[in-house]
């Protein structure tokens, strides 16, 4: 019997100091918030553990038939790394500094296309490179415009499978347990769709205005309930003292 030969030898190395990184401006004003939100509804849900690493716009690294491939993800959430920060400040190796990523995404602009192709060559594009090299659980492409959101799953065959949304129009996210969808509404003055996360009870995690938003609303529900009281137990005097009654 021939052996089959592997037509890409993977290895994880560190990236060279000297390595020159894409430094490019992102595409769209947008999709830094985007990010932003997502992670900060998980860190004030206490859904964000020390030990997890989630970037933006960060350099992945593998080699790839011993050449350095290196891709940068809108969004991606590592669960454990077992390395210090300071070892992962400027990119990160799956397997050698950690776990690989659980969940990453990509949002759309007008001028992306192409690098979301599974073109073999080097460098390969970003859909071979999530599947076949870092083989992520999750990958999730988000166009912002539209609200139009793609979550594909590894299958078994290793292959990534487009899924369907439940009846509430969400993805549940096994390895984050949480379900992910699409939110229409208004944040620093950007109107538009929105990924958030809803619990496994379907309660969305807030973010940080939104807490301060419902503290403020408990405050004033609080104070109405203590002015109602006070003009009960007012009522409650005068008719009392009408009666003849000192209470």
């Amino acid at each position: 019997m021939i052996a089959t030969v592997h037509p890409y030898n993977i290895t994880w190395e560190l990236l060279p100091e000297d390595f020159i990184l894409d430094d490019e401006p992102v595409d769209n004003v947008n999709q830094p918030l985007i990010a932003a939100v997502l992670t900060e509804s998980l860190e004030l849900a206490g859904r964000l553990p020390s030990t997890a690493l989630v970037t933006t716009n960060y350099g992945i690294c593998a080699t790839v038939n011993g050449k350095i491939v290196v891709k940068a993800p809108d969004w991606t959430y590592v669960p454990q790394i077992n390395v210090s920060r300071k070892e992962v400040k400027r990119s990160y190796t799956p397997y050698l500094q950690g776990e690989i990523p659980v969940v990453i995404m990509e949002f759309l602009s007008d001028t992306e296309g192409t690098e979301y192709s599974s073109k073999r060559t080097y460098p390969p594009g970003k859909w071979f490179y999530y599947e076949q090299i870092l083989q992520v659980p999750n990958y999730i492409i988000f166009e912002p415009e539209s609200g139009t959101l793609e979550v594909h799953r590894l299958d078994e065959s290793g292959k990534y499978d487009l899924r369907s949304p439940d009846e509430n129009n969400r993805y549940w996210l096994n390895e984050m347990h949480l379900f992910i969808g699409v939110w229409q509404g208004i944040r620093e003055n950007r109107e538009g769709y929105w990924l958030r996360w809803w619990d496994e009870a379907g309660n969305l995690l807030l973010w940080g205005s939104e807490l301060v938003q419902q503290e403020r609303e408990a405050k004033e529900r609080e104070r109405e309930a203590k002015e109602a009281a006070l003009k009960r137990l007012e009522d409650l005097e005068k008719r009392l003292r009408d009666a003849g009654i000192e209470p």
